[in-house]
This record gives C-alpha cells, sequence and structure tokens, in this order.
C-alpha cells in the first residue's frame, strides 16, 4: 500500500511541488497500480515461454570500414558557443 507519505518522498526525489490534492490523487493512482501488478503475480505462467521481444527481430549489422574522422572545426560551426576547440556550456548549479 502506498502512502502519501511515499508520494512526497517521490516528489522530493523529482523535484516536482505537489498540492495536497495531487498528492491524494497520486496515492490513490500508484496503489491501484501496485494492485494491478499483484494481480499479474497470479497469473499461471508455467507453461509460457519468457521473451525478450515479442515480434521476431534479427540483428542488423553494418559492414565495419574505416572513415575519415569528423573535423572539429565543422561540428563546432553548429556550436551556439565555443571556446578553445570546445564546446562552451552554461555552468550548472550543483544547488537545485
Amino acid at each position: 500500500m502506498i502512502t502519501k507519505k511515499d508520494v512526497e518522498h517521490v516528489a522530493k526525489l523529482a523535484r516536482l511541488a505537489l498540492t495536497e490534492e495531487e498528492k491524494e490523487k497520486y496515492t490513490s493512482q500508484f496503489s491501484d497500480i501496485l494492485d494491478y501488478f499483484n494481480q499479474l503475480r497470479e497469473v499461471n505462467t508455467e507453461n509460457v515461454e519468457p521473451m525478450a521481444q515479442p515480434v521476431p527481430m534479427q540483428n542488423v549489422m553494418r559492414e565495419d570500414k574505416v572513415e575519415l574522422p569528423f573535423i572539429r572545426d565543422e561540428i563546432l560551426m553548429n556550436a551556439p558557443l565555443e571556446e578553445n576547440g570546445y564546446f562552451k556550456v552554461p555552468k550548472i548549479s550543483e544547488e537545485g
């Protein structure tokens, strides 16, 4: 059973600000989802083979061939900011 405290914890991890109404709503919805998974556990899968892909697929491999490397100046032409041959991006703060 999911509690309101569980929803608050997940919201904090996701950096979401939820209203009291949303917390109640998500508590109910998450509990319903877990109840459904518990129902799935009751399904008899004894003679069902495991599968990783529902549609038959074949690995598509390309020929391994040597190609010219990218040219840095051509790549940096698309950069909004560039400094000393590198992309320049804004500093990211560790504080939330």
